[in-house]
């Protein structure tokens, strides 16, 4: 395994010093946010975990390595480079082999994570079931990967451009733990709320840890969905963008835009007809999810 795998100094160092560590995926760099945004996020996100405590670990595939942390010059490549692969779980050994530049997605950060031992990882939202999925069986591999890796997921909820409840029984399915951070009802990205409660609720970091670790100290393989909602400020109002993701998710069927193409390109018609507002979103989704993340890594931790 130590030959796929390579730590950048600041990772390794907090490895043999026992400190937290946060992953991080490089989709967001290099598929969720255009130039320069992408890399300035990535960098501001990092500082946020650093600021709360732990050592961030943003993880790509380079020259046939899976990488466990980005130098300043490589999330400058990722945010800058063309035709990246988005790698995903059946894409990781493809790209290793042939030695070509991968940004991994929520299901292989997972993957890379648990290879590397760290069991938090931050992200915007996850995948989940896309609208019409009973014709298209288009179901993001994010959901797969919760049911079988042992990482925890801190996120603002399934994107609101998926079928949202079909999302939640699909985790439910499979054994996975969706927790609402400060939260009765699942968030949906860009917005605070949904129609759909959850069952699960904590209200600081402690809780998270303490439940994650009795999880995997009981053998219950998989990981848990820690959904915290975007802040308020940042926040867009339900209805309207409901009515953005509709009229976007019409022009991509007409247009025959399908399976993993469909997020970047619903991702980008809702930046056009928001007016960049949900870009703005994204950024402060994230980073809000960074302190978070952050700190329930410290506390995990301390276990």
């Amino acid at each position: 395994m130590k030959q796929y795998l390579s730590y950048s100094k600041e990772v390794q160092e907090a490895m043999e010093q026992g400190k937290p560590v946060v992953a991080l995926e490089s989709t967001i760099i290099s598929h969720g946010m255009p130039y320069p945004q992408n890399v300035k996020t990535a960098r501001e996100v990092e500082q946020i975990i650093r600021d709360n405590g732990a050592v961030p670990a943003t993880i790509a595939i380079i020259d046939g390595k899976i990488k466990i942390g980005l130098s300043d010059e490589e999330l400058e490549m990722f945010g800058n480079s063309q035709g990246v692969a988005k790698a995903s779980r059946r894409d990781l050994a493809y790209l290793i082999s042939s030695k070509k530049l991968g940004a991994t997605t929520v299901a292989a950060t997972m993957i890379c994570a648990d290879l590397a031992g760290i069991r938090v990882f931050v992200t915007g939202g996850i995948g989940g079931v896309h609208r019409g999925a009973e014709t298209t069986m288009d179901i993001s591999a994010d959901l797969e990967e919760l049911a079988q890796t042992d990482v925890a997921v801190i996120c603002a909820g399934a994107k609101s451009i998926l079928d949202i409840g079909l999302t939640l029984e699909y985790l439910e399915t499979k054994g996975v733990p969706v927790i609402g951070y400060g939260t009765d009802v699942l968030p949906a990205f860009y917005t605070r709320t949904s129609e759909f409660p959850l069952n699960l609720r904590a209200d600081d970091a402690a809780t998270v840890a303490d439940m994650i670790k009795v999880k995997w100290d009981l053998g219950l393989k998989g990981g848990a969905v820690v959904a915290n909602p975007i802040p308020e400020a940042d926040a867009m109002e339900e209805s309207f963008i409901n009515g953005i993701i509709e009229e976007a998710l019409a022009e991509a069927n007409a247009n025959g835009i399908a399976g993993k193409d469909v997020t970047p390109f619903m991702l980008g018609k809702v930046k056009d007809m928001t007016e960049g507002k949900s870009l703005d979103a994204n950024i402060a989704l994230v980073k809000n999810n960074a302190v978070i993340g952050a700190q329930i890594a410290v506390a995990y931790n301390q276990k």
